[in-house]
């Protein structure tokens, strides 16, 4: 074995990798035949045809619905949109609790506080790093009236047991499933298990449309709220004779006509795009499976995993080195990587000081819950000490250049013992 290079040896990875790109001559045309139609955007905030968009929008969620066989498909001009519906949709009111995982984007958690909801933090699984479902089990409480559960880097959370879950205690299951477009739970599509299911178009996901977002569901009430709740709802409240909703206030998170049809063309290309992603992670976890301390993606039974991040355990104490430590080796041998995700949600500012609107604090006003300490141990572990992360939908790799970061990989870990030892009393 030659020398680290963080000691001074040569690096083994020597090109910088190509980032994925995978906008081609479909999207190309599909965009010059928007611009010629001179129609950007066909939505209007009054009640019409046009509340529901324009032909592109029309054509994108029709096709969008098909493929993943759900009644109703809205898009949104960004997943967060989407979970803001979501949670207008099944009329979230001030001081209801919503059940959320503390590893995930911010934007899971912010969801709930749009409509004065109060997020509970439930623990996650160290092995898929979704929630946990006997965590969640012990948060529901008395004001709760729905869980979010994400389906994390790629991997289902345990779906099923969450919508029996919810079912059983007439709960609204959410999926957020931005990281996870064609993963599968027991041969039904992430997404579609939930009441309703959120989708991201975000530049830097497996498909996407620069910005967007879908919502599924199967329930024809649902999905009208999440079409009134996208495009001014309070306009269409009398011509639709809704009663039952008068209050309901809408904002504008509508997509336009040229990201309807991009996502078009990205949606038909989806599986391309994804097994070269399910491809990568597979290859690297082949080729580090056999490493002591580091423990490659699960994928449970009866699972598949859409890889949006390659997401590996690092056991500081069986390693004897730190992750720190063995990150910044890993950076030297030029692996791209990143350590701990984000740090667990319930630390951000807003929990913290308990304040989301106003000066006032609301909507924490409404409840006596706090967000002190370690809330989500599992969580926090990860976090601190033992992901270790590849993300594989940035790049377009050979099998020769992944097989570079796994030799690169390899390297460190067969050369740990020369790295300073590291105070490992705090694992």
């Amino acid at each position: 074995m030659s020398k680290l290079a963080i000691l001074g040896g040569p690096k083994t990875v020597e090109s910088t990798p190509r980032k994925y790109r995978s906008m081609g001559a479909a999207e190309k045309q599909a965009v010059a035949e928007v611009m010629d139609s001179d129609c950007l955007s066909g939505f209007y905030g009054s009640w019409g045809d046009e509340f529901l968009g324009g032909p592109r929008v029309k054509a994108f969620e029709d096709a969008w619905a098909k493929r993943f066989g759900a009644r109703h498909a809205v898009s949104m001009n960004s997943a967060t949109s989407g979970l803001v519906a979501a949670m207008g949709a099944m009329g979230l009111g001030p001081g209801d609790e919503v059940i959320v995982p503390p590893y995930t984007m911010s934007a899971t958690a912010m969801a709930p506080l749009a409509y004065g909801g109060i997020p509970v933090f439930a623990d996650i699984e160290d092995e898929t790093f979704c929630l946990d479902v006997e965590a969640v089990k012990a948060a529901i409480g008395p004001r709760t009236r729905a869980i979010i559960a994400v389906n994390l880097f790629g991997h289902p959370a345990r779906l099923h047991a969450l919508r029996a879950l919810a079912d059983a205690r007439g709960l609204i299951l959410v999926e957020d499933n931005a990281q996870a477009i064609l993963a599968q739970e027991d041969g039904k599509y992430t997404g579609c298990i939930g009441h309703i299911g959120v989708f991201s178009l975000n530049y830097h996901k497996h498909i996407h449309t620069g910005e967007g977002g879908v919502c599924l569901t199967e329930d024809d009430d649902l999905a009208l709220r999440l079409q009134m709740i996208r495009n001014h709802a309070e306009n269409v409240v009398e011509p639709l004779k809704l009663d039952n909703i008068a209050s309901l206030v809408g904002f504008n998170y509508r997509l336009g006509e040229l990201a309807a049809a991009i996502g078009t063309v990205q949606l038909a290309n989806a599986d391309t795009h994804i097994s070269r992603r399910i491809a990568i992670a597979e290859r690297l976890s082949a080729g580090l499976k056999d490493l002591e301390g580091i423990t490659v993606p699960a994928v449970r039974e009866g699972c598949t995993h859409a890889y949006y991040v390659w997401s590996a355990r690092y056991e500081e104490k069986v390693a004897g080195v730190s992750r720190e430590t063995f990150s910044k080796a890993l950076d030297a041998e030029g692996f791209p990587h990143f350590t701990g995700y984000v740090r667990p949600l319930y630390r951000l500012p807003v929990f913290q000081r308990r304040i989301g609107f106003g000066n006032s604090g609301f909507p924490f006003t409404l409840t006596n819950r706090r967000y002190e300490g370690d809330l989500c141990p599992v969580a926090e572990r990860l976090y601190r000490s033992e992901l270790l992360c590849f993300e594989t939908c940035m790049y377009d790799l050979t099998d020769a250049e992944l097989d570079q970061f796994i030799a690169a990989v390899r390297k460190v870990h067969a050369g740990r013992a020369e790295l300073t030892p590291t105070d490992l009393s705090r694992v």
